[in-house]
C-alpha cells in the first residue's frame, strides 16, 4: 500500500467522502481529487498533515505506513495537572468525573460522526429509489445533456422519474443521466440514457462523469487522463485543470424501446 491507498482505507473505514475530508482539512476539492487520483507527484507536506489530523492517525502512518501505536500517551502539562486533581478526590467524586467525562466523551464523538456530504451542484443524488412494482423500480433522469464530446456546463435541471428494470446489474444505479456526443461510440452514442452509482471516485479503466472546471464529461478514467471510446478524439489530461472532480461511476445504460 503507497500513502494513497492508506488514506482510501481510513476514509473508507470512518465513511468520510472527499467532500467532508476537503471541509475537515481546508483543501480545496479539486486539490485532494488530484492527490487521491494521484495526480499530484509531490503534493504539499502541509496538506498531508492536514489529512493526517482528520483522520486521526500520525503523519508516519501516512507517509511509511508505521501503524500508531494506541498504547503510549504523551500527557500534555493540563493533562497531568487534571491527574494530580483527580487522584486527591475522594470516591464519591471521582465518581461524577468518571460520569461527565463519559457523557462529554459521547457529545464529541457524535459532533465527529461524518455528515451527509452537501450535494453538488450538478446533480441531486439522495433521493432513493423506490419500488414501483414486480422486476421494476423508478430512479430520477437528469437531463443534464453530459457530454460525450467536448464537453459541456452541468446546468441545473429538472428531474423525470422513470421505470427501470429492477435486477442485479441496475441495482447499483442511484441515477440516470442523458449523454450527448459522439466521443464514447461504439458503445454509447448520441441520446443514450447511462444509469450511474453515486460515488466521488473511480479506478483507472472504468467510466464515469466527471466535472472539469465546471464542465462536465462522460470518459474512461486513465488516471492522469480521461479518455474517449472514440478513437478520433484525443485524451484529456488531468493536471492542466484546477478542479477535477468525479460524479460517479457509469455502470451501464438503458436498452432503448423498440
Amino acid at each position: 500500500m503507497n500513502y494513497i491507498d492508506r488514506i482510501k482505507k481510513l476514509k473508507s473505514e470512518k465513511k468520510i467522502t472527499n467532500d467532508k475530508l476537503s471541509e475537515l482539512t481546508g483543501i480545496p476539492l479539486g486539490t485532494l481529487s488530484k492527490i487521491m487520483a494521484g495526480i499530484s507527484d509531490s503534493p504539499k507536506l502541509s496538506n498531508i498533515v492536514a489529512i493526517a489530523d482528520a483522520l486521526g492517525c500520525s503523519l508516519d502512518y501516512i507517509v511509511n505506513g508505521t501503524p500508531d501505536n494506541d498504547n503510549n500517551y504523551t500527557l500534555s502539562p493540563d493533562e497531568m495537572d487534571f491527574i494530580e486533581v483527580f487522584r486527591a478526590l475522594d470516591a464519591h467524586s471521582k465518581e461524577v468525573v468518571r460520569t461527565v467525562a463519559k457523557m462529554e466523551s459521547e457529545r464529541i464523538a457524535d459532533l465527529k460522526q461524518p455528515q451527509s456530504a452537501p450535494q453538488r451542484k450538478a446533480k441531486v443524488l439522495s433521493t432513493p429509489a423506490a419500488i414501483s412494482g414486480v422486476g421494476k423500480r423508478n430512479i430520477f433522469l437528469y437531463d443534464l445533456s453530459v457530454s460525450a464530446g467536448t464537453g459541456v456546463y452541468l446546468d441545473d435541471a429538472e428531474a423525470t422519474e422513470i421505470s427501470i428494470p429492477d435486477n442485479d446489474r441496475t441495482r447499483i444505479a442511484d441515477f440516470a443521466l442523458r449523454i450527448s456526443g459522439n466521443s464514447m461510440e461504439p458503445k454509447y452514442h448520441d441520446g443514450d440514457i447511462v444509469l450511474v452509482e453515486d460515488t466521488d471516485c473511480v479506478e483507472v479503466g472504468e467510466l464515469g462523469i466527471f466535472v472539469l472546471d465546471g464542465n462536465g464529461y462522460f470518459k474512461m478514467f486513465g488516471g492522469d487522463r480521461l479518455i474517449s471510446l472514440n478513437k478520433d478524439y484525443g485524451d484529456i489530461l488531468l493536471h492542466g485543470y484546477s478542479e477535477v472532480v468525479c460524479c460517479g461511476k457509469v455502470v451501464g445504460k438503458l436498452k432503448k424501446r423498440g
